[in-house]
């Protein structure tokens, strides 16, 4: 698959063109146009006591996003890009879905320009709602993070996400389509990684040998991912891990120092179950990094 057209959603936070101007080197694989997309909150204009419905505020905060797209227009034109400017009132989360859909994206960006994360996770709650609903390929995208390691306070700039991507796979359909994915990537990457993780329930389940024999069978599948993304002219390294496993994805893409995660999801509709069961949007809440989810 192509990533011909995306849908970028913004709030005009802090570093929000930043974000969307370190993306474009997608148009050297494909990339045609841009959908720039502002939802203005229903409750920000809805009725109010004795006051009704706020037209006038509604016409106001169009015409300031309208500017400040029209603006961001000048840049994506002069780099070749077409790009289109969809303004309107709704509920954020259904809105950009609902949007995608109809214009038939190839991806969504989603997630804050810049953020700090104090608390361990790297995404807010309209982004986890996202990320869970979407049946598009999503890109949570974190340009600037500040964060923790070591006792030390780190500010992290994930400028050039498509240069050094690792793809985690479970070996299921949507790994699948995220592999393809990447090929797609051909003439950005500098070089690939592909893991995958043998799971604690696994390894507590079965005996020395059985761990072997998976162990064995699990380097020769991620062998074969290498010789695929190879194949396409894409430099590719393997790497097996053991443990827990959100926190061994994140531990190889530091190791290897990646760009970007990448990883298949099948997505699920209740947020309970959300943070009990699903890798994938784990690894995109407690990562610095960019995390492309692929469903």
């Amino acid at each position: 698959m192509k990533i011909e057209k995306i849908l970028f959603p913004t709030k005009f936070r802090e570093l929000a063109f930043d974000s969307l101007e370190s993306l474009l080197v997608l148009k050297e694989v494909g990339l045609k146009e841009v959908v720039l997309y502002y939802v203005i909150p229903r409750e920000e204009i809805s009725f109010v006591p004795y006051g009704g419905y706020l037209k006038q505020e509604e016409e106001r905060i169009r015409e300031e996003a309208r500017i400040r797209f029209e603006d961001w227009q000048k840049s994506l034109s002069a780099k070749g890009i077409d790009s289109k400017i969809i303004i309107e009132v709704g509920d954020p989360v259904p809105s950009i879905l609902n949007t995608a859909e109809k214009e038939k994206v190839d991806l969504i960006i989603v997630g804050r320009e810049k953020k700090i994360g104090h608390d361990g996770h790297f995404i807010g709650s309209h982004t986890l709602q996202v990320i869970t609903r979407s049946k598009i390929p999503t890109l949570v995208s974190k340009y600037m993070v500040q964060f923790e390691r070591d006792g030390e306070v780190v500010t992290q700039i994930n400028k050039d996400v498509f240069k050094r991507p690792i793809l985690s796979t479970d070996w299921s359909e949507p790994s699948e389509r995220a592999l393809n994915l990447l090929i797609s990537l051909n003439g950005l990457v500098e070089k690939a990684f592909v893991c995958h993780t043998i799971g604690v329930k696994i390894a507590k389940a079965i005996d020395k040998s059985e761990l072997h024999r998976i162990e064995k069978e699990s380097k020769e599948r991620l062998e074969k991912y290498c010789e695929r993304l190879k194949s396409a002219g894409i430099s590719a390294e393997s790497h097996l891990g053991a443990g827990r496993t959100t926190l061994e994805i994140i531990r190889i893409a530091r190791d290897v120092k990646a760009s970007m995660i990448i990883m298949g999801t099948t997505g699920k509709d209740r947020l309970h179950e959300l943070w009990l069961g699903s890798v994938s949007h784990r690894v995109s809440a407690m990562s610095e990094l960019p995390t492309l989810l692929v469903p």
